[in-house]
């Protein structure tokens, strides 16, 4: 079963200006670095992935929903992946520790970590900011492990959908299964492209394990098209709230699906921009950018009927951290 909520505590939260704000989780405090300053985690020294995955099953469904407000699940989540009796453990609740173990992969070496998410490559000298790791209270997840998840993961296919949160977290995925691929040169881009901002697709093949780990880039979720020919001169293009974005149907019959949304739903990436909301076909001028995520939220309900939930389904929440 697939859930989700847009609690009224969690609208509450969203900032003044109408953007959305992060979850107030204990995940949000952020270790500080030798400079003083706090870490996100994701990159390097944390995984944004659980550390195991259960026995491989033909085939498994997981669809995970990774948002700035989305806050379902949380006494659930990740209690199949970890591969102990975490039933009772809220993975969420925690703090960072030290250990020596991490970073789990070196950007220089992973040909799919962008450049500009390379700190070490950009100068920086200290590296005591990569080893830190993500301990909940109740329990101890593994050490992720490269060679076990990409067994688990043969023959599979795997999604991330979102926006660029998403898609450092899609590089970082790639370049810690690297870890486990004893021949770097069967791990390519299916397109032979690099990575960069303006392309929507990105898939990478580990040939060995007939694994495809894929980014569709939507930062809606939602349709977003051209303004009505006879709509406002303000509006100069729309939301369509009721509809999917119409990439929608390639993250279809997928094994693993992982969303996220929420980031530029902002006065500035929205209606400082221009872009308004639309449902039904009738322009929506007095929609709040609150309302609107709901309801965005809502048609995001699509993976209900698009995806095989026939068989048992693992569903995960990757939040913001």
């Amino acid at each position: 079963m697939v859930t989700g909520s847009f609690s009224r505590s969690t609208s509450a939260r969203l900032t003044a200006r109408g953007g959305v704000g992060s979850p107030r989780v204990s995940a949000r405090r952020r270790p500080r670095t030798a400079s003083g300053g706090r870490h996100r985690g994701l990159r390097s020294s944390a995984s944004p992935w659980p550390s195991s995955f259960p026995p491989s099953r033909s085939p498994t469904r997981c669809i995970c929903m990774s948002s700035a407000t989305l806050a379902a699940g949380r006494g659930r989540v990740v209690t199949e992946f970890a591969g102990e009796n975490v039933q009772s453990c809220d993975v969420f609740d925690g703090s960072w520790v030290p250990d020596e173990r991490y970073p789990l992969y070196n950007s220089s070496e992973c040909p799919f970590a962008e450049r500009g998410f390379n700190c070490l490559a950009n100068g920086r000298k200290d590296t005591g900011y990569l080893k830190w790791r993500w301990k909940p209270r109740g329990c101890d997840v593994p050490l992720f492990s490269a060679r076990d998840v990409l067994e688990r993961l043969r023959g599979k296919r795997v999604v991330f959908v979102g926006d660029s949160m998403s898609r450092t977290q899609w590089e970082s995925f790639i370049c810690m299964l690297m870890a486990g691929v004893e021949d770097p040169k069967t791990v390519y881009e299916v397109n032979g492209n690099q990575i960069s901002k303006t392309i929507r697709f990105w898939g990478v093949r580990f040939a060995s394990f007939n694994l495809d780990v894929e980014f569709f880039r939507s930062v809606f979720l939602v349709q977003q098209s051209p303004a009505p020919r006879h709509g406002p001169k303000r509006v100069r293009s729309i939301l369509k709230l009721d509809k999917m974005d119409n990439i929608s149907r390639k993250w279809e019959n997928v094994d693993v699906l992982i969303f996220n949304s929420g980031h530029w739903c902002t006065h500035s990436k929205l209606f400082d921009m221009g872009c308004y909301f639309e449902a039904g076909g009738v322009l929506k001028l007095g929609t709040s950018i609150n309302s609107a995520f709901q309801m965005a939220l809502k048609t995001w309900a699509w993976v209900k009927k698009k995806v095989d939930l026939k068989i048992k389904t693992n569903t995960c929440l990757l939040p913001y951290i």
